[in-house]
């Protein structure tokens, strides 16, 4: 039940997220969204610590949404400025 929980979860917060915005700071925050839900799926499925997902995921989510141009990839505009 855990698992399905955690699932469920991630793919909830990737699709209100989706959008990824085009400044630099509307990308590190869609994409450390992304990738902490991402992150807790990853850990409940697999068993580890769904914390240590959620950090590992947003992090790296942050980090590459933060680096990356809207060239480089564009998601559309963020949900929270439509």
């Amino acid at each position: 039940m855990r698992n399905l929980i955690g699932i469920c979860a991630a793919g909830l917060l990737a699709v209100s997220v989706a959008g990824c915005g085009s400044s630099p700071t509307d990308r590190a925050i869609s994409g450390g969204l992304i990738g902490a839900g991402l992150g807790a799926g990853t850990a409940a499925v697999t068993g580890g610590s769904i914390g240590t997902g959620v950090l590992i995921g947003g992090l790296g989510g942050a980090v590459i949404g933060g680096v990356t141009s809207d060239r480089d990839i564009d998601a559309g505009r963020p949900v929270w400025k439509r």
